[in-house]
């Protein structure tokens, strides 16, 4: 879906959320940055075809950005938010997580919460079948000495003993991967991923993707709940 028009059925918006998923959008719809986007303090744009977030500094009040299951790549710019605080870019295109991070540290000074499972740039069983909980570890170290304000990231509470070991260890966990190769391998299908909210008692009065929230999807993708909570598991 291209231009300005949108369906009306697959947008919902109350209580300053705004969800449009599900439609295969290329871009953000300029018609909702300018009926919206000095409304919004929640945005939800998963399920689209998304590769360029031109007009999200549109959405000056945005504190939480849901972008899961698209094809965002490492050329994604993003825009100063100063209130940014939730970010989830689940099952996108990224590879270079360092370029991520630092594009991060830029662009969302308030960055508590993120999640970047199913991606390459996270490198753990989900996106990489050869990597281990020791490979991940080291991304988490390296991401956490990055954004010294997270809290939250992928599917687990930042420790404050990974704190104190990002903060002696992190410069040194950059996460190297070898040049690509020419060589096809078989694709492993990845069943699309949202965060998943564990502990959440200890996250306060936070109601954003990390917690319980209703949820209104109109779309093709659709899958159920998106959510899972501490008693299903």
């Amino acid at each position: 879906m291209e231009g300005s028009n949108i369906n009306n059925f697959a947008l919902s918006f109350k209580n300053n959320r705004l969800s449009y998923c599900g439609q295969d959008c290329q871009k953000i719809p300029p018609a909702l940055w300018n009926m919206y986007g000095a409304k919004v303090n929640y945005l939800d744009l998963s399920y689209n075809s998304i590769e360029t977030l031109k007009g999200l500094e549109k959405f000056t009040r945005l504190e939480e950005l849901i972008l899961d299951n698209n094809k965002l790549a490492d050329s994604v710019k993003f825009p100063y938010l100063p209130f940014l605080k939730t970010l989830s870019l689940n099952n996108n295109d990224i590879t270079n997580l360092e370029s991520l991070v630092s594009k991060l540290c830029e662009a969302f000074p308030e960055l508590s919460y993120l999640s970047l499972l199913s991606n390459r740039a996270c490198p753990n069983q989900l996106s990489d079948l050869d990597k281990d909980e020791s490979d991940y570890q080291r991304y988490r170290y390296f991401v956490i000495y990055k954004l010294k304000k997270l809290r939250f990231l992928d599917s687990r509470r930042v420790s404050e003993r990974e704190r104190l070991e990002a903060s002696t260890r992190g410069e040194f966990t950059r996460v190297r991967r070898p040049p690509s190769v020419t060589t096809q391998e078989p694709v492993t299908q990845v069943q699309p991923l949202t965060p998943l909210p564990l502990d959440l008692n200890a996250l306060g009065k936070h109601k954003g993707a990390y917690g319980k929230c209703l949820y209104k999807y109109t779309g093709k993708h659709s899958e159920g709940n998106r959510f899972i909570l501490n008693s299903d598991l």
